[in-house]
């Protein structure tokens, strides 16, 4: 499945995973040959988070948001483009993709992130 992030909000916050659960979210999302695999975990008035597996070679393209985005690299290294800047980020790293500034994501090799999109 290819995904993009942006997902209308639901007017109720919506938790997609079982309450007072430890949980790995780097297990929580799969690779997949050829794709960009995406999986919400958690929605509402105020964001998204939302769990991606990139196969490598796979990107999505450039585009911009209204509002402020964080990734988490959680496996791999991702390459990212924000403003025009590329930025590399390996596992345990974050980036903040501010809002109205175009951006862009590719996989040199395969990498998961979280994506916590935060709407004023």
């Amino acid at each position: 499945m290819t995904a993009r992030p942006g997902n209308a909000p639901s007017s109720e916050p919506t938790a997609k995973l079982p309450p007072a659960t430890a949980m790995g979210l780097a297990d929580l999302v799969q690779y997949a040959d050829g794709a960009i695999v995406s999986r919400t975990i958690a929605e509402g008035p105020g964001g998204t988070v939302t769990l991606f597996a990139f196969d490598s070679g796979q990107a999505l393209s450039e585009h911009s948001a209204p509002f402020d985005a964080i990734v988490v690299v959680l496996d791999g290294q991702a390459e990212l483009t924000i403003g025009g800047k590329a930025v590399a980020a390996s596992a345990g790293q974050m980036v903040l993709m501010p809002a109205n500034i175009p951006h862009a994501v590719h996989a040199g090799e395969r990498f998961k992130m979280l994506l916590v999109m935060l709407r004023a």
